[in-house]
């Protein structure tokens, strides 16, 4: 028997797994439901941002869990997937824990909610429960995979927080910094625990559902693999079985009605995800960063020097992509560094600084025409190189600079401490700006005068514009519990 009530346990192969947050969603204004997993050691709390699979994180370090996605069927059934592989699961990890949030209302008005557990190779149910009983609460534990006896089991927890994300936060070890933000930037900054957290639209990348039982494309530019069709297991006589819930694109009959303390769902599709591509974690050989080559490829370096006002023309074919660019000017005096438009006498600023004796990065976006033209404004001697964007180095650690300068962002969502150390004399805002490989640019931080703050970091991959006027410090730090939950594109 695979259907179980609250505080059941069940024990479990140690096969892989597919584990479905299912539910049904009545349409605009209904609540949103979103899954997660936490990877829980022996004292009950996580190590760290990395022991939580999210929208913003769909993979565990160690490949042990991922979020598969979400997919929706006919009449508003929507399942969240997780795909969870004891083997690979850490021996530090004693725990994973599913949860799932809810922005827009509560667990209590949310219907036919289910986790349900499958083979990820054969389709078999493992496990099934059915919460029930849920009124206010905005968070919840549906149940955990715990270690006993040298293997794996599953018990159904049913946990609510009426408090929300931030109660759940506390629980499991997730803190909050000391340190606000200075100054609210143009993004979302860390804030005090709401009641409710926003959730924008899914993570680029979730195809819509692939039907099962039978392979169909996903809406997807190409075609997704289906987990094999569940077979149906024999409810218990005493209980009558709900109609199977169908795949997406045929006619969702009517459930029939829940009974007392347990409910009983049949093996029926749910819909089911394709699956998410994640970003590698490892630096390329050769690379001083992860970013992937959509950001712009290897050429070789070119660097020019003048005196004074110039334009620094490149006849050499740049693939298209980040370009690179280090100034440096001797003496005092104000430099502007601008990208010429082909088509004419426009130009877009690149950098602009008014720092002494500057040694400063930028980057520009290459469309590939010809001729690649960037013009100089300055009194002093100068010199510029271009460099292709390789040799950005990665934010993993405290980095301190002056001036304009360029990092890498290739991993997961994280929070900056961020520090404007600029001297009297240097007054002036700082900005950092997050840049997909599109030169989609996103403010992150923002800080008029000295000072410091925290800021979140969206999704990776990005690279990280840094405009100061004078010294200043990044350094990561871990990610609290408001970042780590609120989706990030």
């Amino acid at each position: 028997m695979t259907e179980i009530i609250k505080g059941g346990n069940l024990p479990l192969s140690g096969e892989s797994m597919r584990v479905a947050v299912v539910r049904r969603d009545d349409g605009p204004g209904s609540p949103v439901v979103d899954a997660a997993a936490l990877l829980v050691g022996a004292d009950g709390k996580v190590r760290g941002r990395g022991d939580l699979v999210f929208y913003n994180q769909p993979e565990h370090a160690a490949s042990a869990v991922r979020l598969l996605g979400d997919a929706r069927g006919e009449g508003g059934v929507t399942a969240d997937w997780l795909e969870i592989d004891p083997g690979r699961v850490e021996p530090c990890v004693e725990r994973i824990v599913v949860a799932a949030s809810c922005d827009g209302g509560t667990f209590g008005e949310v219907e036919d909610l289910y986790l349900r557990a499958v083979g990820a190779a054969t389709g078999e149910q493992l496990a099934l429960y059915a919460v029930e009983g849920a009124t206010t609460e905005t968070a919840i534990l549906l149940g955990e995979f715990y270690r006993r006896d040298g293997g794996w089991k599953f018990r159904a927890v049913g946990q609510g927080y009426a408090s929300g994300l931030p109660g759940l936060a506390t629980d499991f070890g997730f803190t909050v910094p000391d340190e606000a933000p200075a100054e609210p930037p143009a993004a979302p900054a860390p804030a005090p625990f709401p009641d409710r957290l926003p959730l924008p639209p899914p993570l680029p990348g979730m195809a819509g559902p692939a039907p099962v039982p039978a392979p169909v494309p996903a809406p997807a530019p190409a075609p997704s693999p289906v987990p094999p069709a569940f077979p149906s297991p024999s409810p218990p006589s005493p209980l009558p079985s709900l109609s199977p819930l169908p795949a997406p694109g045929s006619p969702l009959p009517a459930a029939g009605p829940p009974q007392p303390q347990v409910v009983v769902k049949t093996a029926g599709a749910v819909p089911a995800p394709a699956p998410v591509s994640v970003a590698p974690d490892l630096v390329p050989e050769g690379r001083l960063n992860a970013l992937p080559f959509e950001f712009g490829k290897e050429f070789p370096t070119i660097r020019r020097s003048g005196l004074g006002p110039g334009i620094v023309e490149v006849d050499t074919p740049l693939p298209r992509g980040f370009v690179v660019v280090d100034v440096v000017k001797e003496g005092v005096g104000y430099v502007n560094v601008a990208l010429l438009k082909p088509e004419g006498r426009r130009k877009t600023e690149i950098m602009a600084s008014r720092i002494d004796d500057l040694s400063g990065r930028t980057v520009f976006r290459n469309l590939g025409d010809l001729p690649l033209r960037l013009e100089v404004d300055t009194r002093c001697a100068w010199t510029l190189t271009l460099r292709p964007v390789t040799v950005v180095p990665e934010l993993v650690d405290r980095v301190e600079g002056h001036g304009p300068d360029v990092l890498a962002h290739s991993h997961h969502l994280l929070d900056i401490k961020v520090r404007n150390l600029g001297k009297e004399e240097e007054r002036g805002h700082m900005e950092v700006h997050a840049v997909r490989n599109n030169d989609n640019r996103e403010r992150v931080f923002h800080r008029p005068d000295r000072g410091r703050g925290v800021a979140t970091l969206p999704l990776s991959p990005r690279l990280l514009i840094i405009d100061a006027p004078g010294p200043w410090s990044i350094e990561p730090t871990e990610l609290n519990a408001v970042s780590f939950w609120l989706r990030h594109r």
